[in-house]
């Protein structure tokens, strides 16, 4: 090697060495995944210098690939873009959770013109390498026609799976803050959210609703007597009606609504953009369901449940968390001290 390849090869080190840095520091600086994964593939681009290339992500429900990132060449079409386990080149990567290089596509049978068709350009080249944590496959990098050369080299493969090593470990840590935040605000024993939770949402709700002009309301439900259950079958069975319960509950609620244990054999409903008469509907349903469903009848206990619900709304009603949940409350108990198992709106008493 001469003195003028020495340099060269000095300063390419020099530049690798350089994006390590870069990319290291943005992800021990930052918990924004996205914002790592973009600083990641900006220096794969100004390092490889592809035409098109993309960052594909796992689903870990359907377990097919889809573009999380993709720059360059005809990339906006492939936002809606899926790729199953196993088709085409990135496909194959994530299946066998091995790098590839291919200077030649045409002539690989992994190679899949899906995509190609789709960018409106010729793939000549093409580069991928799995983004792995502990053996599974989370992702894939690829890269597609090196600019100003006929094809990507194998030279390119280990900075590529060094990078990809930087995404998996970006990925690890936002998994682990997302479970960590999940632990805070959900309740262990039903999954459904807690009564911290519900502090924060009712303060989110009420500026959103008074930004917008909206109404919500907020329904407090208490089981009857479940203290009989607990002493007539053990704590065990209650705490699984408890999550029975909870699940019957969020099972019959949109998207956009809340459900939270409350607290013991309490439970609250936040539905956002309703009015009090129109959250009816909902609690009626919740009763109905409730009053007719018989649990544990594999076990040959037969246990059945009804509630005590109140219902308050904002503005009408309160325009403070605690007053809300007050005037929730005391509906509630309304119902509590004299029929059970019924409905009580504020301000309006028993309703039927």
């Amino acid at each position: 090697m001469g003195p003028e390849e020495e340099i060269a090869e000095l300063k390419r080190q020099v530049e690798r060495l350089a994006l390590f840095h870069e990319v290291g520091k943005a992800l021990f600086s930052t918990l924004d995944l996205q914002k790592i994964l973009q600083t990641i593939m900006e220096k794969i681009s100004d390092l490889l210098q592809p035409d098109t290339w993309s960052l594909l992500m796992m689903d870990e429900k359907t377990q097919d690939l889809y573009f999380e990132i993709a720059i360059g060449t005809g990339a906006d079409r492939l936002r809606d873009v899926r790729l199953k386990l196993g088709e085409g080149v990135a496909g194959w990567v994530a299946q066998h959770g091995e790098p590839v290089l291919i200077e030649d596509a045409r002539n690989d049978t992994r190679f899949t013109p899906k995509v190609d068709e789709l960018m409106h350009t010729e793939v000549r080249s093409i580069v991928c390498v799995p983004i792995k944590a502990r053996g599974h496959v989370l992702g894939v990098i690829e890269l597609v026609n090196a600019l100003g050369k006929p094809s990507f080299g194998v030279e390119d493969i280990p900075i590529l799976k060094s990078l990809a090593d930087y995404a998996a470990i970006a990925l690890e840590n936002a998994r682990y803050v997302q479970r960590i935040h999940e632990l805070t605000i959900t309740d262990d024993c039903t999954a459904l959210y807690n009564a911290r939770h519900l502090n924060f949402v009712l303060d989110t709700e009420i500026y959103r609703s008074n930004r917008y002009g909206y109404e919500f309301s907020v329904i407090f439900i208490d089981l009857d007597h479940f203290k009989q259950v607990n002493d007539a079958h053990g704590h065990l069975v209650g705490s699984k009606l408890l999550w029975m319960i909870g699940d019957l509950i969020k099972g019959n609620l949109r998207l956009i609504d809340y459900a939270f244990r409350y607290g013991g054999d309490e439970f609250v409903v936040l539905l956002p953009q309703t009015s009090k008469e129109s959250s009816l509907v909902v609690v009626r349903r919740i009763r109905e369901l409730l009053t007719s469903r018989v649990f544990f009848t594999d076990e040959k206990l037969n246990i059945k449940v009804t509630a005590s619900f109140g219902v308050a709304a904002f503005p009408g009603d309160g325009r403070t968390r605690k007053e809300l949940l007050r005037k929730a409350d005391e509906a509630m108990y309304l119902v509590k001290n004299t029929t059970r198992n019924n409905i009580a709106l504020a301000g309006q008493g028993i309703v039927n």
